[in-house]
């Protein structure tokens, strides 16, 4: 890949295309280099120029975003980045991520707000990160036949799984939950870097197709084996004893001064406080560092943490900060995730 990021906009607002336009343009490492206005004109976009990453809007006229991504996926896999309304919560949206899409961003809007910039700083470095993306020409999806035998040894040495995960999430964790058997021995919580409105359908679509129950948290949400809790957009997810030694998921929107809620390393460091040793922590694909101070409190009160390898990662990033921390025992890729959590337990 060149120095300089090659972007094809697909849209079909003029507003829209402009906007993110101009927003890329910010950035001297990005180039605008086509507009398309239907998922048909994208395709033949994506053929005539070549671009690095598409972004993409999914609520269009004649070809819509989902079916353009199944059609290019099939074809040539390429980066997309959806551009989807704030809080809309658009299934089409959870499925376009599951079809291969790397993340969702929120599209600019016709308010001239304090939070443009924010917007556009989220999506200049979402698109300079997924544009060394690695994909497969498939979409990772569960894989087929039975899940790995034996639920877990006896004597189990975690009490609980912790899982932080950002860009290419989606598909990692469809690939990797459906592997767990019905009988896991621990709970399981999860953090996934989406937007507001997008975790609730994503935790549901998630549970269609895994053997243990999964579903966004709620405040009291018990932590139980063969549960999985995922983190909701916006709000911290942690765990707290209760007395009667039980353990709930506890919502809040503090600490505010982290860049994602929630945030891996405030689901980590509550899971180091509350199971100390007995904490198992996992980190898949995702760009940033989120993670790696979490890891270091499992690492400190006797715990381990895994992390996905760089050959599997759709973005190396998170994985990569944990690994050069020190803070991993060992990288494992996505195809044989499962079976190591299984082994760590």
């Amino acid at each position: 890949m060149n120095d300089v990021v090659r972007v094809l906009i697909v849209d079909d607002s003029a507003f829209v295309r402009k906007s993110v336009r101009q927003m890329l343009a910010r950035s001297p490492f990005l180039e605008v280099v086509g507009v398309a206005r239907d998922g048909d004109e994208a395709l033949e976009q994506v053929e005539a120029l070549r671009p690095d990453v598409v972004t993409l809007d999914l609520h269009m006229p004649r070809s819509d975003g989902l079916d353009f991504l199944k059609r290019q996926m099939a074809r040539r896999p390429v980066p997309v980045v959806v551009l989807s309304a704030a809080g809309e919560g658009d299934e089409l949206a959870v499925r376009a991520l599951e079809a291969g899409a790397v993340e969702v961003v929120q599209k600019p809007t016709a308010l001239a707000t304090e939070k443009v910039f924010e917007v556009a700083d989220r999506l200049i470095a979402t698109v300079k990160a997924v544009a060394a993306a690695r994909l497969t020409p498939v979409a990772r999806g569960p894989l087929p036949g039975a899940p790995l035998p034996g639920a877990a040894p006896k004597a189990k040495r975690a009490d609980v799984l912790v899982i932080g995960v950002s860009t290419g999430g989606p598909q990692a964790l469809k690939h990797l939950v459906p592997r767990f058997p019905a009988d896991f021995p621990v709970p399981i919580a999860i953090v996934l870097h989406m937007p507001v409105g997008y975790t609730e359908l994503f935790a549901r679509s998630l549970a269609a197709v895994a053997r243990v129950a999964v579903s966004e948290a709620r405040e009291g949400d018990p932590f139980r084996p063969g549960a999985a809790l995922v983190a909701p957009a916006g709000h911290h997810l942690t765990c707290a004893r209760q007395r009667d030694g039980t353990v709930a998921a506890r919502l809040s929107l503090h600490p505010l001064d982290t860049p994602h809620r929630p945030a891996v390393d405030v689901l980590f460091r509550s899971a180091a406080e509350v199971y100390g040793g007995r904490a198992l922590g996992v980190v898949l694909t995702g760009m940033g560092s989120d993670g790696t101070q979490g890891a270091a409190w499992i690492k400190a009160q006797g715990g381990r943490v895994l992390t996905e390898a760089e050959s599997s990662c759709v973005v190396y990033g998170m994985p990569r900060s944990v690994a050069e921390g020190g803070l991993s025992d060992r990288a494992v890729p996505l195809d044989r995730m499962a079976e190591a959590i299984l082994e760590a337990l």
